[in-house]
């Protein structure tokens, strides 16, 4: 396992998504416990310490399975994150209710991690809204309490959107977390948004590696040209080593559904192996 200094932490360079646990008879919100647990110790046996949920994932029992799962293992033996569910209007003036109860559903006395969750066009007022909803002033306080260890955001919006947030509270986040691949190089303006974040210092949290397994799978000419250039590399594998030749990407977040995945992904993080000018070119082509 490839791993990143933060902060003096060593990070799994592969973080544990829990958006897309492995379900029954297809209903995302019952979560195949047995067959999540078993991924979980999978992925700490091979050296994966970083394991990411969210209050709104799978009907809101993401939380409570990760929080079992990790419950077997020692405190300091990994690191969670969660996030505050600010993309629903009707959380925005709960945010001490339900950080209470995150805490309750992970089971655990602090968050290693805590971001604000999906910052956008039609959150964004509320999030800068301090005096009306108080988002901020709770989670800062909670910083300052040790029960948030690392104060985050991710965002789905446009540059404005991120200029906004990091013109109100830059100077106090310490990662962002965006939806980057080589598609949304260029499509969703990642390269500006991680130029951007690098101005200010910010390393980048990474989720949608693969955009939803868009890019597990390419065009045949597409892929007939990439394997031409690493023949042992998988398809999939292409879109993390573009992600390894950024460097300020420090996590890349990925969903684990099955067990296949799992160590496929496991296999593509033994190593470090970014892409050269000539690669990177065919793949952005």
């Amino acid at each position: 396992m490839i791993y990143k200094d933060f902060q003096g932490m060593k990070l799994s360079a592969l973080g544990f998504g829990a958006m897309r646990l492995p379900v029954i008879d297809g209903d995302d919100g019952r979560i195949d416990e047995a067959a999540a647990l078993r991924m979980v110790d999978t992925a700490m046996q091979n050296g994966i310490n970083y394991y990411d949920t969210a209050w709104g994932y799978h009907g809101e029992n993401s939380e409570l399975v990760m929080g079992k799962a990790l419950s077997r293992y020692p405190r300091d033996s990994f690191y969670v994150a969660t996030k505050f569910p600010g993309y629903d209007p009707s959380n925005w003036g709960k945010v001490e209710e339900i950080f209470e109860r995150q805490l309750e559903k992970l089971g655990v006395e602090y968050f290693d991690f805590y971001l604000f969750h999906n910052v956008c066009e039609m959150n964004i007022d509320a999030y800068l809204d301090d005096e009306k909803y108080g988002i901020y002033s709770y989670l800062m306080k909670q910083k300052q309490n040790g029960r948030i260890r690392h104060l985050g955001f991710s965002c789905h919006g446009s540059m404005p959107v991120l200029q906004r947030f990091l013109d109100a509270y830059g100077k106090d986040m310490e990662f962002c977390q965006l939806q980057l691949n080589y598609l949304d190089w260029t499509f969703q303006n990642g390269k500006d948004k991680v130029a951007l974040l690098d101005q200010q210092h910010i390393p980048v949290w990474v989720m949608e590696p693969l955009r939803g397994g868009r890019l597990a799978k390419l065009a045949p000419e597409y892929e007939a040209q990439l394997t031409a250039l690493r023949p042992d590399e998988e398809i999939p594998a292409w879109a993390f080593r573009f992600l390894q030749s950024i460097p300020s990407v420090t996590m890349i977040l990925s969903g684990m559904s099955n067990d296949e995945q799992l160590e496929k992904k496991l296999v593509t993080f033994a190593e470090d192996n970014k892409l050269n000018e000539d690669e990177m070119k065919v793949l952005l082509g």
